[in-house]
């Protein structure tokens, strides 16, 4: 691994490892929360590289819905992981167990960090 790649990862792994239970992020906006904007294509590789285990069931498309083929093993084993922990779907897409209101502007626009 490349240092740069190496940075990367590392950057990415600590914002989806800080995503709290109930809460999910955007590719696109843990890229942005890691200091890689316009890198969200990226997400999903680094945290596949990851050697411990990170809640990556936590990070869903812009779009608020899963990245997985609707009724595939795969979403099926993300949307029971994020109903566990309280989410709730409404037509497909993640209404997060937690409202916003005690949110500070900085980490609504750019995630935990």
């Amino acid at each position: 691994m490349t240092y740069s790649q190496n940075k990367f990862d590392t950057a990415i792994w600590k914002v989806v490892s800080g995503i709290s239970r109930g809460r999910v992020m955007g590719y696109g906006e843990v890229a942005r929360a890691a200091g890689y904007p316009r890198h969200a294509r990226m997400v999903s590789k680094a945290m596949g590289r990851s050697a411990e285990p990170l809640p990556w069931y936590r990070v869903v498309r812009s779009d608020r819905t899963l990245a997985f083929e609707l009724g595939s093993e795969a979403y099926k084993k993300q949307r029971g992981l994020l109903e566990e922990e309280g989410v709730e779907f409404t037509n497909g897409k993640v209404i997060p167990a937690y409202s916003d209101d005690d949110k500070e502007l900085d980490e609504l626009l750019w995630g935990p960090g």
